[in-house]
Order: structure tokens, then sequence, then C-alpha cells
């Protein structure tokens, strides 16, 4: 095993074949066979059940099912061994799946095997069914990431922070409702992501269902083809195609995801941000280096390890969300190729998830630090006085204001003495303005981190 990962030509099966072993089942090789044969004997059943076009027993048909459910990488092994002399990966299922039936005492129902099937007829809702394994994982890590997040969100939700547009000083916020930020744009994503409908088509060899009606001119193909694929696959069916799955369904799941990529790469450079401000700190673990030269650093590698990892994802799900859509006539093979990259991106979009995960848990606060800079930015408090003053007419509110704070720090008595002086400002409101603090001018960020929580679906309360 160590020396495998040695020699391991990508990251995702050598340094970080730990945080990707649970795709393998779903896009590796075997996990792909195993779909076919899924697909492939879901179709036999629904000719025999459904269709009725071949008569057996009951305990045949429950060794149909069988091949299906005991299938192992051990019998995938077998399938690939066919293919050495096939050629042709869907044709070796075909030919496997025969043997079964043969094994069985079934040879009279084997030529209904991949009856009236293009080999894209199989290979379409096999990455159906995969993609759909691979959201759902996809899915639980997104919501362990909130539950992270949104705990953040709660604990810090009335502890003020100076806030920052274009890098520097800006009207306070709190701790909870910059994460509350993310939380709800990462949530609104991955509703979305889950409502995308994963599709399949049953169709043949280029879309007509020109042998099915040749040989059974009196069933309604289209009204059996929707009817397989929704409930013995549980997909939608396509309806218009060529030879191929035209793959609008893909590129809708891998925009998606690209989106939420992309707002975690958003999330990561605010956290590296933060702390390299000193705002947030990180949890020390004994052993640990953060240079070869510098004793004293402690560097955010998880934030920019999910950065770097989650480019590489979206890089790919780019490429494939467009390319997929295209295909010359028919039929070409450059969508097979790349679909077989799906394990890949789904493998760094993954590390990307894990390594956020990973550092948001080893931050800690340092409101002393959050506090220090507040307490030293009075000229924050500059939007909220020559606000005050336009609403109270006094004369050019803002030209006095930027003459008095813009690019300089001020005083708390100095912004006192700038207040005390104004003509038309009831004094009520001024003395309102002379006694808060920066700490204060938050607004309502803690009624929107309410708001958000109050929001939730009951399930997702903690």
């Amino acid at each position: 095993m160590i020396s495998d990962k040695l020699t391991a030509l990508s990251v995702l099966d050598g340094r970080y074949a730990k945080l990707t072993a649970d795709l393998h089942d779903i896009f590796s090789e075997y996990g792909l066979v195993r779909q076919r044969i899924y697909v492939e004997i879901q179709w036999l059943l629904f000719l025999i059940q459904d269709l009725k076009l071949v008569q057996i027993s009951k305990s045949k048909i429950e060794n149909i099912h069988a091949i299906a459910e005991n299938f192992s990488a051990k019998e995938a092994a077998i399938v690939k061994e066919i293919e050495k002399k096939t050629n042709h990966d869907v044709k070796a299922v075909e030919y496997y799946i025969k043997d079964r039936l043969s094994a069985l005492g079934l040879d009279e129902i084997k030529e209904w095997v991949h009856f009236a099937c293009t080999s894209e007829d199989i290979n379409n809702n096999a990455y159906a069914l995969m993609l759909t394994a691979g959201r759902r994982l996809m899915a639980d890590l997104i919501k362990r990431l909130l539950v992270v997040i949104e705990n953040y969100g709660r604990k810090y939700k009335a502890t003020p922070m100076m806030a920052r547009t274009h890098g520097q000083p800006a009207s306070p916020t709190t701790i909870g409702k910059e994460f509350i930020n993310f939380a709800w744009r990462i949530r609104e994503e991955l509703e979305y992501l889950m409502q995308i409908e994963m599709q399949g088509k049953m169709n043949g060899a280029t879309g007509n269902f020109n042998a099915h009606y040749f040989v059974f001119p009196d069933i309604d193909w289209i009204a059996t083809s929707q009817r397989f694929i929704s409930t013995c696959l549980d997909l939608t069916p396509l309806c218009y195609t060529t030879q191929i799955n035209p793959y609008g369904y893909i590129s809708r799941l891998l925009h998606s995801m690209i989106r939420i990529a992309s707002i975690i790469v958003d999330l990561d450079r605010d956290m590296w941000g933060y702390i390299s401000l000193g705002y947030f700190k990180q949890k020390l673990k004994e052993g640990e280096v953060g240079s070869s030269t510098m004793p004293h650093k402690v560097n955010p590698i998880d934030f920019e390890n999910s950065e770097g990892n989650m480019g590489i994802a979206i890089a790919m799900m780019e490429h494939l969300a467009v390319k997929l859509l295209n295909s010359r006539f028919q039929r070409d093979l450059t969508d097979s190729t790349v679909l077989r990259n799906l394990g890949a991106l789904f493998g760094y979009f993954q590390i990307g998830l894990l390594n956020t995960i990973k550092g948001l848990d080893k931050i800690d606060i340092d409101v002393p630090q959050i506090q220090k800079d507040l307490d030293e930015n009075w000229a924050l408090l500059s939007e909220a006085v020559q606000t005050a003053m336009r609403v109270f007419r006094e004369e050019n509110p803002y030209e006095k204001l930027k003459e008095l704070t813009r690019g300089k720090k001020i005083t708390r008595e100095e912004l006192s003495n700038f207040v005390s002086v104004l003509q038309n400002v009831p004094f009520e409101i001024k003395r309102k303005m002379e006694q808060m603090t920066v700490s204060q001018y938050v607004g309502l960020a803690e009624g929107l981190v309410d708001h958000y929580f109050s929001k939730l679906p009951a399930t997702s309360k903690q």
C-alpha cells in the first residue's frame, strides 16, 4: 500500500488517497461496470415482468436479480478479461451476463440481454446512477461544512468586528454575520444542486426506437421507455436524443458544483485573510512544522490546500460542462473519454471540502485583537454621523466628514468635538452619536443571523 501511494501517478490515489477512498466504489472502473450490469439486468427484468415478452418462473427471476445484487470487484475483473477479447466494454458486460444466465440454466433468455440497445443506452444510465451517488456524497460533505459554519455564526453572532471593503476599514459587522453570509450562499446553491433531475434515455442507436418498433410495432415504445427509466432506474426520462444522452443535466450539475466550489474558495481566502490579520488564530498541534527555516510560523495550509484543489476541480468541471454538450452528428467518442474523469473532478472537489472543514475546525477567534482594531478606528462612525447630518439638513455633511477622516485616524474626542458644533441635529441625536462606540455600530447584524436560522428547515436546525 505504501509503495502504491509513493508511485501513484495522481495525488488522488497517492498523497490524498485516504481523502478520496469513499469515491472508489462510485467512480472507479469497477463502479462503472457495476452500474452497467445493474442497468442491463433491470432492462432484462423489465422485458420479462413489465412487457412480458419472456415467460420464466419466479425463482428464476430471483436468480437474475442476484446477478446484479451479488456483483463484486472480483466479478468485474472477469468482465475486464472478456473485454480483452471483445475490445468493447459494454459488449463484455453483455457476454458476462449471458455466461451467468447459462450457468443458471437460462440459455433460453440469453438473447434478450441488451435487447434493442445501443451501448449508450447502458452507459448513459450507468453514469446517471453514478452521479446520483456522487451528488449524495458531496451533499453530505457540504452539510457537514454548513454545520461548522453555522455553529460559528451562532456563537459569534453578537461579537463585533471591523469589516473591510477593498481591504480597508469599513462599517463594522459581527463575526457571526460574516460566517452566515457564506452559509446562506452555500445553502442556496446546495438546494439548487439537489433539485437537478438526473436524466436517462433508453431509445436505441439513434434515439428513434428503430429496432424496438421494427420487431414489436404494437408496443408504445415512447411510453414504455419512459416508464422503465422512471420506475426501474428512478431517473427522469429523456425523449429527444441522438445516440447519446445530450448531457444537459450533467452540465447543470457541474455548473452548480462550480458555483459551490467558487464560494468555498471565497471562504478559504477570507479565512486566510482573517488569519493574516490576526483576527483568527490557528490551534497548535504538537510536532507540526510551519516552515523549514522560520520556527514561529503556523501557516493556513488547510485553506490554501482547499483553494488549490477546488481550482483544479473548477477547471475540470468547466471543461466537461461545456464539452459534453457537443458531439459530432449522432455521436463521437469524446464524451466517453471525458466522462471517465468524473471521479477525478469529484475527488478534487471532495479534497477541497474536507480541507476547508479541517481548517475551520482548527481556528480560534482572537476577540482582543479584533476589539483593538475597533477601538482604534473611530472614523468608522463617520458613516453614521454624515447620514444623520443629511437627514437634519446640515450643510455638506459628506464633504465635512471626508475632510475630518479620510486617510487618517481620529480619536473619539475629535469626533465628539465635530458632533458638538452641528447646527441642525437635535440634541438627543447628537448625544446618541457622542455616546456610541464603534463596537455598537453593527446595525442589524445580529438580527440577520437570527433571521437566517429562523428560516432554516426544521431538519437543519441544531
